[in-house]
């Protein structure tokens, strides 16, 4: 399934600290994305256990053609790679994920493999971007990836927002409901890195 890409090197773990790799799903003009990453970092900074990455996509020229070569895609690379775990901030569009967001996926194959995903979706309805998640999780599935069942969500999105612009206005459950998550992720990338370290997945 992976065989016509480059294999992924084998990283000394960290003990005491996990990277944890946040990608930002949106590209769109106007996008909300930037916010609900910023309070997302706010959140695994709080952490003593983890080292966060953010990878936003509207920085990053993707191919289309999903080439390995491309010099975009190798620079971006090690980033995915050397992760231990990864959260995804996944808009709700059409009752899917972003195209671009599906792209990054696809682009890198075994660098996801056998490693723990955290979701935090949005919408503008009432939803609030499950149905994105939902098929995240599907794709994800086929690297192996373990899905955390408890995610972060923000239904119709702009009513947590004030006057004055600030995100969220209400930010207590959404806090609770990132912690459950994090702590769920960081117990899954540290069992799985552990795991790996005794012996590669799939051997």
């Amino acid at each position: 399934m992976f065989s016509q890409y480059q294999p992924v090197p084998q990283l000394q773990p960290v003990p005491d600290l996990l990277r944890v790799t946040v990608i930002v799903g949106s590209v769109r003009t106007g996008r909300l994305a930037p916010d609900v990453a910023g309070w997302f970092a706010e959140q695994t900074a709080r952490r003593d256990d983890l080292v966060t990455d953010v990878v936003d996509l509207a920085a990053i020229a993707l191919p289309d053609d999903l080439d390995p070569d491309d010099p975009e895609v190798a620079r971006l690379r090690p980033r995915i790679a050397e992760a231990d775990a990864y959260v995804v901030i996944v808009p709700e569009y059409n009752r899917s994920i972003p195209g671009p967001l599906k792209t990054l996926i696809d682009t890198y194959q075994p660098e996801w493999l056998a490693k723990p995903v955290g979701f935090v979706g949005y919408g503008l309805g009432m939803a609030g971007g499950v149905r994105a998640v939902e098929h995240l999780r599907q794709i994800f599935a086929e690297f192996h990836s373990v899905g955390m069942k408890d995610t972060v969500t923000f239904p119709r999105i702009l009513e947590h927002y004030d006057e004055a612009g600030r995100f969220p206005v209400e930010p207590a459950g959404a806090e609770a409901a990132a912690k459950l998550m994090l702590d769920q992720l960081t117990w899954w990338a540290r069992a799985l890195r552990d795991a790996k370290a005794r012996r590669p997945y799939g051997s």
